[in-house]
């Protein structure tokens, strides 16, 4: 059975997420508790844990530093935040650490579930890869493996995006979609891709549309909800906005480009 440490100050906070997995994850976890961030370090080591949720805001040593602590001695474990604030500092800090997850409070049991079948997945990889090559690991292992995690996210956002931009889809259906909390996949999207979700759907959408435009016998209006603009109206506002051309003066633009060419 795997060994989940649950760290926070808040005895009832404590209590609500042991009840929680006692629920959903009988028999497969059981859990330890800590109530400051020196008592989480000190019995994630001594009780042999795999997976550490953590509340950031803690009394002396905070949830961020015991995670500091924790990934010093242990490259593979799962670490999952806790915090009721919804502040990018925590989040670029959660990556640094290569958190699994950082969920705001209160927050759905699904996104807990969703986090724990995840964070379970990855101790059963992990003990596959210990049988394996006990001696395997280190530093360069560790970054290696960190950065094919964060390629594969974001090659999945990518087709995620390529696939369903035509369609109504929102930070929260790619987050659900992918598997991260709101929070989280939106400070992890900001950083990554330098924009939002919105705007950066905002400019894939652009970016088709004017291949589309290209062609002359494309109906406008037709090409607008190709892209998912489904009002022929705001269509015309967000292109205009992003390329300060309506879409027919730029398909204008375009033709005259080609005969003066």
């Amino acid at each position: 059975m795997i060994r989940v440490l649950i760290a926070d100050d808040e005895p009832i906070e404590r209590l609500v997420m042991m009840k929680k997995i006692q629920k959903y994850f009988s028999g497969r976890l059981e859990t330890v508790q800590a109530e400051n961030g020196e008592d989480a370090v000190a019995l994630f080591r001594e009780n042999g844990c795999r997976i550490a949720i953590l509340d950031i805001n803690m009394p002396g040593m905070n949830g961020l530093e015991a995670a500091e602590r924790i990934r010093q001695t242990d490259g593979e474990c799962s670490i999952i935040f806790l915090t009721a604030y919804d502040d990018f500092q925590y989040a670029k800090k959660a990556f640094s650490v290569r958190a699994l997850d950082y969920l705001l409070k209160p927050g759905l049991d699904e996104e807990l579930i969703a986090v724990l079948d995840e964070a379970i997945s990855r101790e059963d990889r992990s003990g596959q890869r210990r049988k394996i090559n006990p001696a395997q690991g280190g530093a360069e292992e560790e970054k290696n493996c960190d950065n094919a995690r964060m390629a594969a996210m974001t090659d999945a956002i990518r087709a995620y995006i390529q696939e369903r931009y035509d369609t109504d889809i929102s930070l929260q259906d790619a987050a659900g979609a992918l598997g991260y909390s709101d929070a989280y996949f939106s400070k992890i999207f900001k950083q990554y891709f330098g924009r939002n979700f919105t705007v950066y759907l905002t400019d894939f959408r652009v970016a088709k549309a004017k291949e589309l435009l290209r062609d002359i016998t494309a109906n406008i209006k037709d090409i607008g909800t190709r892209v998912g603009f489904h009002d022929s109206n705001y269509f015309a506002r967000v292109f205009k906005r992003t390329t300060g051309m309506t879409p027919s003066e730029y398909r204008n633009h375009i033709l005259e480009k080609g005969e003066q060419a």
